[in-house]
């Protein structure tokens, strides 16, 4: 039975990167549609909503999303519902998308594009997995008022609500102790459980978890450690399973230890394996349209859709081995060239991979 995916280029570089990982999925010639979509500025320019009805409704009949990237700068002055990144928080609470796996692996071709030293970072295998769909992110009440209280009454004053659930907290639990079955068998909770209720809400639960994967070892961090420790010693981590917030901070200093964020995959799964993928990177408008943007995050992103929402674990293990093939051969753009590599552009990359598939 054909499965369909819902490709959604969006802003900025976007519509370049998805090019080549389209360019790369058809060239594995598998029984799949695509249907394209406006998502994020795009989609407010073509109908006035950063997530039209139309793109939503064909990301729900779909059994992946293929995501490119949303915003500009010049959308930052629209109401905060219009503005592209609404598209994205949007598709992952509509879809239920909980899970965001984010992968750090520093391919043993780019040690030296890390801002870290060679032996810390040669062999780095990191998977964060970041709960999507609470946290301070999402937490009600939210919004602007004159104070009432506080060190400052009657100034204007922003408020939001970091919150979580049992409910919550379990489920994601449950995916990161199954992942790191899978891999290393080390899972690190990351929290602020001395400071904040709802982190240690967050710990307790996650230990409570714990106890039915006797085979994983688990251990607790708090977030500012955490930080520091994935400059100090990233290949002492696993698994690292945290809420949004952190999860999202964490994530993208771990994307520096590999080389460039350009590199880093990211999968947004729900309970029915449905999920939506994309580079961990943004839209980079500051390049887009320069033909310069690094497309292999995304080319491994849809590797991620076929492994986990496809099953179609082969064809994924093929465009992975492109990738490193082709960064053997000494290819680069323009964020991890060095000294004695070849500098190529956005659409070289992508025609290296597929060429690389055999």
């Amino acid at each position: 039975m054909t499965q369909k995916i819902a490709i959604l280029p969006g802003d900025g570089i976007g519509p370049e990167i998805i090019a080549e990982a389209v360019k790369v999925l058809e060239a594995l010639k598998l029984d799949i549609a695509m249907d394209t979509a406006p998502v994020g500025g795009a989609a407010y320019e073509a109908s006035g909503h950063p997530l039209p009805e139309a793109t939503l409704n064909l990301a729900k009949a779909s059994d992946a999303i293929l995501f490119g990237a949303v915003g500009d700068w010049k959308y930052d002055t629209l109401d905060r519902p219009l503005r592209p990144e609404q598209a994205i928080l949007g598709l992952r609470k509509h879809l239920g998308l909980f899970a965001n796996f984010r992968p750090a692996i520093c391919y043993e071709q780019l040690v030296g594009a890390s801002s870290l030293k060679p032996e810390l970072v040669s062999g780095l295998d990191i998977l964060i997995i970041r709960e999507l769909t609470g946290d301070i992110y999402f937490g009600q009440p939210r919004g602007r008022r004159v104070s009432p209280d506080g060190h400052f009454p009657g100034a204007e004053e922003a408020f939001d609500t970091m919150r979580y659930s049992r409910p919550e907290i379990e489920r994601i639990a449950h995916v990161a102790f199954k992942a790191a079955q899978k891999r290393g068998g080390r899972v690190t909770s990351v929290d602020k459980a001395n400071v904040l209720e709802t982190f240690q809400l967050w710990k307790d639960v996650v230990t409570e978890v714990g106890q039915q994967y006797p085979d994983v070892k688990l251990d607790h961090m708090y977030v500012d450690n955490a930080a520091m420790q994935l400059v100090k010693e990233p290949k002492k981590f696993d698994v690292v399973v945290t809420g949004n917030m952190f999860g999202d901070i964490l994530s993208d200093a771990a994307a520096m230890l590999t080389g460039s964020i350009g590199m880093l995959p990211s999968a947004s799964l729900n309970d029915r394996g449905q999920g939506l993928y994309e580079p961990s990177h943004g839209s980079a408008p500051d390049i887009a349209g320069k033909g310069v943007a690094n497309p292999l995050a995304t080319i491994l992103s849809a590797a991620m859709m076929l492994r986990f929402s496809l099953q179609k674990a082969d064809a994924a293990d093929r465009i992975e081995a492109a990738v490193q093939k082709v960064l053997a051969q000494g290819l680069r753009t323009p964020d991890i060239w060095s000294e004695g590599t070849t500098k190529v552009g956005t659409v070289q990359m992508g025609d290296a991979v597929v060429a690389a598939l055999g």
